[in-house]
């Protein structure tokens, strides 16, 4: 059963008594429940669906991913297929079938993007065939010389949020870590990309932007599963107004947009009129794409760092011999300009970046099966089910201590830390 088979049932719920809902809530945990019905066929992987309803595994996977993928490896062999969330996902530990899933064109990585879309951004791709590729040519500009201005604003953006915390001598704003980088980012990004307010509350403006977005980023699992957004409290009216602060009406009082924005702009206003909602639906995918990532990037480097002295003093030595290289002063009321070249020649910055997502991302890679196929495997084939996702887990080889020495050792030692975050212990150029 698809979502939209579940609208009437939705839309009949509005007005009802609490007994009543209570009883709509019931039908509609069985609809749910009768969706994740299934059983294994022979030839298919080993099929493991736990105990709960419609949830299936999801949270045994949340509360400890690689150790939960150990074990069921141990137990199932290197191919498995999960119930999470209301999805059958097979998983495939092995890395040398990794090439099978990136390179067979009956694995879809746009019919997965645009199931995501539509649910998380009422974005409906199928409807407008040739939007889809229009807009992919967009990517360009995040190339060559329009990455380069794209930089040099995004270092500028960046020093203007620090400046007014860094000409402070008294009274240290002291807040949690994540609160500092997700409010760097964002607004930074945002700044960036879509470029800054022209009213005078403008501050107050991108404030609001962000706490929504944040509250959307929350609901961000939920949404693209199979719950229907009007069982998700009110992430549909968040979504709305998430929606309704991007469309071409509101951006329009936004100075400064980068060259992929204002062609993207130009693009869906061929297929929509200035006032079509859906513009704002494309720009809320595209904001949530650009900050949605970076933020956690960013907390788990400054996290590392600050927990590790000795690679933070190491990776100061290699930013201050860059800035006397290229003859730059450090410190509040100096700018710092820096070439796409120079930041590629920082190994130990990319080296940090690189661990701090070594050690925190869990996440995945997914593909749509189209239609029935044959998983070839050492053990045996395996038959796969169309309407199923396939999908891979990188982080399994993340932390394999055949590849990466003692990778355990420095996540028992960084487990459980937390701390708030304060301006002053900061070293900030």
């Amino acid at each position: 059963m698809d979502r939209f088979a579940l609208e009437p049932l939705l839309l009949s719920l509005r007005g009802l008594s609490f007994p009543g809902l209570a009883l709509a809530g019931l039908l509609l945990l069985l609809v749910l429940c009768l969706r994740a019905r299934r059983t294994r066929r022979p030839g298919e992987p080993p099929l493991i669906k736990g105990w709960l309803p419609y949830l299936g595994q999801a949270l045994k996977l949340q509360k400890d991913p690689i150790g939960f993928m150990r074990t069921l490896q141990k137990q199932h062999g290197d191919t498995f297929t999960l119930l999470l969330g209301g999805k059958y996902i097979t998983f495939i530990l092995d890395p040398y079938q990794y090439p099978f899933v990136m390179k067979n064109h009956k694995l879809s990585f746009k019919m997965f993007i645009k199931n995501i879309l539509r649910k998380a951004f009422s974005i409906q791709m199928d409807i407008i065939s040739d939007l889809n590729n229009e807009l992919h040519d967009c990517y360009q500009l995040l190339q060559g010389k329009s990455l380069d201005i794209l930089m040099e604003n995004m270092m500028q953006n960046l020093q203007e949020v620090f400046e007014p915390h860094l000409f402070k001598t008294t009274n240290w704003d002291v807040t949690h870590l994540l609160t500092f980088c997700t409010s760097a980012v964002f607004e930074t990004t945002f700044a960036t990309i879509y470029g800054k307010f022209l009213a005078t509350d403008r501050k107050k403006l991108i404030t609001e932007l962000k706490d929504d977005f944040l509250k959307f980023d929350n609901k961000f699992v939920h949404l693209i599963s199979d719950v229907p957004i009007e069982l998700l409290g009110n992430t549909k009216s968040i979504q709305k107004k998430l929606i309704k602060r991007l469309t071409s009406e509101k951006l329009a009082n936004i100075q400064g947009w980068s060259e992929i924005v204002q062609m993207r702009q130009h693009i869906l206003q061929k297929y929509y009129t200035f006032k079509d909602v859906e513009i704002g639906a494309h720009h809320l995918g595209f904001l949530w794409a650009s900050v949605a990532n970076t933020i956690p990037a960013m907390f788990w480097a400054m996290y590392y760092l600050l927990r590790h002295p000795e690679a933070m003093a190491v990776l100061r030595d290699e930013i201050d011999h860059l800035l006397l290289s290229t003859g730059q002063k450090q410190g509040p009321g100096f700018s710092i300009h820096l070439t796409r070249e120079q930041l590629d020649s920082l190994v130990y910055l990319e080296s940090t970046i690189l661990e701090a997502l070594r050690l925190s991302s869990f996440s995945s890679i997914i593909r749509f099966v189209e239609e029935d196929l044959t998983l070839p495997s050492e053990t045996g084939d395996y038959l796969l089910r169309k309407g199923d996702l396939l999908a891979i887990f990188p982080p399994l080889l993340h932390h394999d201590p055949e590849v990466f020495e003692a990778p355990e050792m420095r996540l028992r030692q960084l487990r459980g830390f937390n701390f708030s975050f304060q301006w002053e212990n900061f070293p900030v150029y």
